[in-house]
């Protein structure tokens, strides 16, 4: 039984769980594990001196528990409800996977956290632009709701940090424009997980 496990990360808002949802109804024996499981309770997530919640680091989610549930579900992904019988993939060519489980693992801080990158066989990362980017998290209600200047004032700052720390730090990171459409990008990341598949069972 060999694991392919997959990370999509990225900016806020760009797309990375509907593409998750939509990667999993087409591959076979697919997985999801998503980083917003895994913040701490708020009364445990650090408030900075302007009175913002400090969501968009590392220190506001139980990274460790995150590991150990990937870890775990490496070891043994054939009990964790795995569905095989929905995917949608009728072009054939993604046949004989049985003995192949894909965890897909999304969320927006993957690649910052060193005992996570000896887990990933392939690496995508979700780029919008700022006007874009903060357009859309407007959209959003999130539960704590975001401050005025929230946004501008951590949010994007964090998303730059990190961005950078990720470009000068890592290798193997294919990165998507979340402007393109859906389809685009569906297309683009199925398409690389099945050369994995097939580099898998070669």
């Amino acid at each position: 039984m060999k694991v392919l496990v997959i990370g999509l990360g990225g900016v806020t808002n760009g797309g990375k769980t509907t593409l998750a949802e939509k990667l999993k109804k087409m591959l076979p024996n697919c997985d999801i594990i998503s980083q917003d499981d895994f913040f701490k309770p708020e009364s445990e997530v650090e408030t900075d001196e302007r009175g913002f919640k400090l969501y968009d680091v590392l220190d506001a989610l139980y990274m460790d528990e995150m590991v150990k549930s990937i870890r775990n579900w490496m070891k043994n992904p054939a009990s964790s409800g795995v569905v095989t019988e929905e995917t949608q993939n009728t072009c054939g060519n993604l046949k004989n996977t049985d003995d192949v489980y894909i965890l897909i693992v999304e969320g927006f801080l993957l690649y910052n956290y060193e005992p996570l990158n000896e887990l990933w066989n392939r690496r995508f990362f979700l780029t919008l632009p700022y006007e874009e980017c903060k357009r859309r998290r407007s959209t959003r209600v999130y539960q704590p709701a975001d401050t005025p200047g929230y946004f501008d004032g951590h949010v994007w700052p964090m998303y730059l940090k990190y961005k950078n720390e990720l470009e000068e730090n890592a290798s193997n990171v294919v990165y998507l424009d979340g402007t393109k459409s859906q389809e685009e990008l569906l297309s683009c990341v199925y398409s690389d997980i099945t050369k994995e598949l097939k580099k898998l069972r070669e």
